[in-house]
């Protein structure tokens, strides 16, 4: 069943490769929607895709990649709108 959620993400998330780095984890697993950085110095992202899947890039994505620290993370559910593919959004 297809499952949509929107994420905040903050701490250390700009200017380390996070959204590279969540972009490659989101299209290897086959998940939609987008990753941007936002001008708060948080990193936004909608995730569209299976429930369990979209579960575990929740639990990855507080970790993220080395130089990155996330100390928050919002997220809530949302509309689950027609993202067949991830992006990175400017």
């Amino acid at each position: 069943m297809q499952q949509g959620f929107h994420l905040t993400l903050t701490g250390q998330v700009q200017g380390v490769g996070y959204r590279a780095w969540f972009a490659r984890l989101a299209q290897a697993k086959e998940v939609g929607g987008y990753v941007k950085n936002l001008n708060t110095g948080q990193v936004e992202a909608v995730i569209v895709g299976d429930f369990f899947v979209l579960q575990e890039l929740l639990d990855q994505s507080l970790i993220g990649p080395p130089r990155a620290q996330v100390t928050h993370l919002d997220y809530y559910s949302c509309k689950t709108f027609d993202y067949r593919d991830f992006k990175i959004q400017a």
